[in-house]
């Protein structure tokens, strides 16, 4: 073995992929030790983290990047009075709550579309 690799051991979700890595034996859940440098772990450890809320800077930010602020601002507009003070006043916004998914429907956005939305909100 060459200096300096390490190995560990991981646990995998019902589809395979990796969801976890041990330093020790975690028994029943990750019983398979692999080497850190193993393809599947480089790339388990290389995946960005998910993001499931931005603060409301963020956000903004990134409506207008997308060129959308103006949209979003109209459907808002149309919706009740708590999903405007919602849109106006919320200190974050949540990916799953019911108003973003209602929102990011009505304009046709997929669900890797909204994922990557919140990725490059998150990055601001």
């Amino acid at each position: 073995m060459r200096e300096g690799v390490i190995m560990v051991f991981v646990s995998r979700s019902a589809d395979g992929a990796i969801n976890g890595l041990f330093e020790q034996l975690q028994e029943g859940r990750a019983e398979e030790f692999l080497r850190d440098d193993n393809p599947a772990v480089i790339a388990f450890l290389n995946t960005p983290p998910k993001v499931s809320a931005v603060s409301a800077r963020q956000f903004r930010l990134q409506l207008r990047r997308a060129k959308l602020i103006d949209q979003v601002k109209a459907w808002v507009s149309l919706q009740d009075e708590e999903t405007q003070d919602a849109f106006e006043y919320s200190r974050d916004f949540v990916k799953d709550s019911p108003m973003m998914m209602a929102g990011f429907e009505a304009m046709g956005f997929s669900a890797a579309e909204v994922d990557a939305f919140f990725q490059a909100a998150a990055a601001l």
